[in-house]
């Protein structure tokens, strides 16, 4: 018995599997700010899912983690989990082995091995959600990282004043500069295409670091009312580069499962 846990700022999905191939069973609830209380709900409801304890247990967590990825450092949208040993907590608790990864990491990995990524040696994947993140993934694995990835934080200018890609993008960006939610602007909102050029520029600067093969594109705002994955990609091939050949772009295939289907994968390794 297997548990993957994704934890998001809004909604924690657990998922359920007898091995490393397929999710038998998910559940969904509201994520507890408080941290211990949030412990409490990922313990209760992995020993109500599983029924008896599980041979492994990864979780996707927000933010930045530590070196060993044990402890989240800092999670902007759960503030309270700073500093939080969850691995060490969670595997006390449950009695089995515990891995942790960022949560956009997680999803990445699982639009690369089994989603829209599938059949590519290296790709690219980036979320453009309530914020932006992406993560790279070579051979069907994470690639390293000291802290992992943050892409959103890249500047969109030329001082240190600059805005963030997320902070120009993101759902919580165009929220607080229309006051509204991003899709009740409507389809044909003019801000769309403001962004498509916006996210294209981003996504050049990731394509220069990272050289990937295909690029998946996931997250809220890269849906049906939203930023159109067309013009992303007419923006994107207008702009000057070295290398002729621009990767293939796809929208994201796993909707909200791709950190489960991301942790499961990541069990393998674990369990091989």
């Amino acid at each position: 018995m297997l548990i993957a846990i994704d934890i998001g700022g809004t909604k924690t999905r657990i998922g359920l599997a007898e091995d490393a191939d397929a999710l038998a069973s998910v559940d969904i609830f509201h994520t507890f700010h408080a941290y211990r209380e949030g412990l409490d709900a990922l313990v209760d409801a992995a020993k109500r899912i599983a029924g008896r304890k599980p041979r492994g247990v990864v979780v996707g967590a927000p933010g930045v983690l530590s070196r060993d990825k044990r402890r989240i450092v800092n999670a902007p949208n759960l503030p309270d989990w700073n500093g939080a040993a969850l691995a060490d907590e969670l595997e006390a608790a449950l009695g089995a082995p515990v891995i942790m990864e960022n949560d956009t990491a997680l999803v990445g990995l699982g639009e690369a091995t089994v989603g829209a990524g599938k059949g590519a040696a290296i790709v690219a994947y980036v979320t453009i959600s309530t914020g932006v993140n992406g993560a790279r993934i070579v051979d069907g694995a994470l690639d390293r990282a000291a802290f992992g990835f943050e892409i959103g934080e890249q500047l969109m200018g030329r001082n240190a004043n600059a805005r963030t890609l997320e902070e120009l993008v993101s759902g919580r960006a165009i929220e607080d500069r229309f006051g509204a939610p991003p899709a009740s602007l409507g389809e044909d909102h003019p801000v769309w295409e403001e962004l498509a050029e916006i996210v294209a520029i981003g996504l050049h600067n990731a394509i220069a670091y990272w050289s990937p093969e295909r690029i998946v594109l996931g997250g809220s705002m890269m849906r049906d009312v939203g930023i159109r994955l067309d013009r992303v990609e007419a923006r994107l091939a207008a702009l000057h580069r070295k290398n002729p050949v621009l990767p293939e772009l796809r929208r994201a295939a796993l909707d909200d499962l791709g950190g489960l289907w991301g942790g499961l994968v990541r069990l393998r390794g674990l369990l091989d």
